[in-house]
């Protein structure tokens, strides 16, 4: 039998709580440390539809689309219906882009995409009145492209349902805020308000805090918080079934069931690790959504969501084992695309941890490039 190892995942985000959830099927005593202060997915509602993101990145699409591509499994493992769920749910996804020609050569690319990602479904060029028929908030007469495979989902719904399934496999939670130590080369040790415990392997899972959680150990990071807002409305609809619209820029429209619709986000890089609500830039944000959709005008803000985003220097994420420190396990930098690739990160961190095969080659996602003794 395995001998049961104590694992450490400080950050309750998608990463950490998908790393949690996978090793606590295993055997594998977990606890999870997260004090909850904003974090990234807890804030965010996401599209999944890598396929028609123009970043030539080649590592960071097959992440992203090998992301896309793991939901379904990573809904069955959570015994979440795919047909009618809260959480995550295939809707299908409209881009807009500023002319006709764009979209065309959008197309062309996610067709060619289609041939090693079918799970990218339908695409089609629909009309302003075809548009209306599936969004019926549209309110402008530009044209607009349509993947059947694009889904929506609720960042928070997902953490709390992955850490509840944890804490149900015998994982531990603790809503606290903690330091990190390594004493010795065999243990890592991890200290809270009310208490400290001993590990032989950790995860880091924090996001843009992860400068703060390595700097003890004498390591910089190439880290930098974005903050993202959000506005969360609701409409007295049925927008179970309403695809996801993805509008020339930055801010999406995301119908959920019950009537609940997330405007946003914003992506401010000044904004650093505060947390407060901006009402001017909520009010143009709000605004530019209604110029696509002046349905949104009759909606009722029911709240507002703030989170920091990580980024790296050249917006790459990173995940693996930290340079020169044995079983501790780190990842960050995953941008706006956390949710799209989040789940499937954290699952390689538990293959990483039990000695599996990853899902993906780690070099391509090198620690070593972001994590560095300080000089």
């Amino acid at each position: 039998m395995t001998q049961i190892k104590r694992v450490a995942v400080i950050g309750g985000g998608i990463v950490g709580a998908t790393a949690a959830f996978y090793l606590s099927q295993k055997n594998y005593e977990v606890d999870i440390y997260d004090d909850g202060v904003g974090q990234a997915t807890s804030a965010a509602a996401g599209i999944i539809c890598p396929w028609l993101s123009q970043r030539r990145n080649k590592e960071w699409y097959e992440l992203a689309s090998k992301g896309a591509a793991f939901y379904p499994k990573l809904m069955h493992d959570l015994n979440e219906p795919l047909s009618d769920s809260d959480i995550y749910q295939q809707v299908g996804t409209l881009v807009f882009k500023k002319n006709l020609n764009l979209l065309k050569k959008l197309e062309q690319l996610a067709l060619k995409r289609r041939e090693t990602a079918p799970e990218i479904g339908e695409i089609a060029l629909l009309s302003p009145k075809e548009i209306k028929a599936k969004f019926p908030l549209y309110g402008l007469e530009e044209s607009a492209l349509f993947a059947s495979g694009g889904a929506r989902v609720d960042g928070s719904l997902l953490t709390k349902k992955l850490i509840d399934q944890a804490v149900s496999n015998g994982a531990h939670h603790y809503s606290e805020k903690v330091t990190l130590s390594h004493p010795n080369p065999t243990e890592y040790v991890i200290s809270s308000m009310t208490q400290t415990k001993t590990y032989d392997t950790a995860i880091l899972a924090v996001g843009a805090w992860l400068p703060g959680l390595l700097d003890p150990l004498g390591l910089e990071v190439d880290i930098r918080p974005q903050k993202g807002q959000l506005i969360q409305l609701h409409l007295q609809e049925d927008m179970s079934k309403w695809p996801v619209i993805m509008p020339d820029g930055e801010k999406d429209i995301i119908p959920f069931s019950n009537g609940k619709i997330i405007v946003g986000a914003t992506h401010e890089n000044d904004g650093g690790y505060d947390l407060t609500p901006t009402k001017e830039k909520l009010e143009l944000m709000l605004e530019e959504a209604i110029e696509l959709a002046p349905g949104l005008k009759n909606a009722t803000i029911t709240g507002i969501r703030v989170g920091t985003r990580a980024y790296t220097s050249d917006f790459a994420p990173f995940f693996g084992v930290v340079p020169n420190h044995p079983n501790l396990f780190a990842a960050s930098g995953l941008g706006s695309s956390g949710l799209t690739s989040g789940p499937l990160i954290g699952r390689m961190l538990s293959q990483i941890v039990s000695g599996e095969l990853t899902d993906l080659p780690l070099s391509d996602y090198p620690v070593e490039q972001y994590i560095k003794k300080y000089q």
